[in-house]
């Protein structure tokens, strides 16, 4: 099934500590669930030393719930809608924006 969010696009985040932030999708985990934004959701991991590596700090990224997200439609005013899908002619499945009268989104 196609995705409503997807590579490339530009999110905002409407729940949780972030909200109110936007970033660019860098990738999709659907499995589980989640997307991992631009600039959002850096955290740090402590490693232990091992004979392979040197112990230490690094900075790691932690995905963020879809739920949490609605795309962005119009990014000079940063509005947002949800998406639908619709057969285009052709019989290609397209995604819409709802909240702006059905307009295909790239």
């Amino acid at each position: 099934m196609a995705s409503r969010i997807v590579k490339g696009d530009l999110v905002k985040i409407i729940t949780g500590d972030n909200k109110g932030k936007t970033g660019k999708v860098l990738r999709v985990d659907p499995a589980k669930g989640i997307a991992y934004i631009d600039g959002i959701g850096l955290r740090e991991r402590h490693y232990k030393a091992n004979q392979y590596m040197q112990g230490g700090k690094r900075e790691i990224q932690v995905g963020v719930d879809l739920s949490k997200l609605a795309v962005v439609v119009d990014e000079k005013t940063g509005k947002t809608s949800r998406i639908g899908f619709k057969r285009a002619d052709g019989g290609k499945l397209v995604r819409i924006a709802k909240q702006h009268g059905n307009k295909e989104i790239k």
